[in-house]
């Protein structure tokens, strides 16, 4: 990436304490924390085996953080949706949102959940007025769900007001390092799960 891409950092790549957007938890990740690990050094395990180096001791601390800070957001933007809508159903109108009506079945299969689960996530959108769910014709025991007209009003002013976000806080990046940050975490997406 380009030099400016790290400007205001120090040269382990750390951000530099006093940022007004920090998490709790924060000032230990920043400090490099009690188990840094120098680079290009390992953490021993038993004998001579090295169970983790540098550079995944650094890729596993900012992960936690981005996941962190992803949670948080996630629950900001639920709540721009609706102030009463649960932070985990946000991931739920996204999907609707993308990928248009789907089966509650597949739902549940995306996010993870159980069946139990997902019928209740989906009671309390429709309370709320985003989403409706009508029978399948091709299986009248499976129900298909989509976005209201008000809940795909709601979710794509979020997602365009969060795009607008990023462009401005990337807009030192140059373009070919967004797409080559989203091509590696897509890329990271495709084995993490497995």
């Amino acid at each position: 990436m380009g030099a400016d891409v790290h400007k205001g950092e120090d040269r382990n790549g750390d951000r530099p304490s006093g940022g007004g957007d920090r998490l709790p938890g924060d000032a230990e990740r920043l400090s490099g924390g009690r188990d840094a690990v120098p680079a290009g050094d390992a953490v021993p395990a038993g004998g001579d085996e090295l169970v983790a180096d540098h550079e995944y001791l650094s890729l596993e601390r900012e992960l936690t953080f981005l996941l962190r800070r992803a949670r948080a957001n996630q629950g900001e933007m639920a709540r721009e949706v609706h102030p009463d809508l649960e932070s985990a159903a946000y991931g739920l109108l996204v999907r609707l949102e993308e990928y248009g009506r789907q089966r509650a079945t597949e739902l549940a299969a995306y996010i993870g959940v159980g069946k139990a689960t997902m019928s209740r996530q989906l009671r309390a959108l429709e309370d709320l007025g985003l989403i409706a769910r009508e029978p399948d014709p091709a299986d009248g025991r499976a129900w298909l769900v989509d976005l209201t007209d008000e809940g795909r009003r709601r979710v794509t002013h979020v997602r365009e007001a969060r795009r607008a976000r990023y462009v401005t806080q990337l807009s030192h990046w140059d373009r070919q390092e967004v797409a080559e940050l989203a091509r590696l975490l897509h890329q990271l997406n495709g084995v993490i799960g497995k």
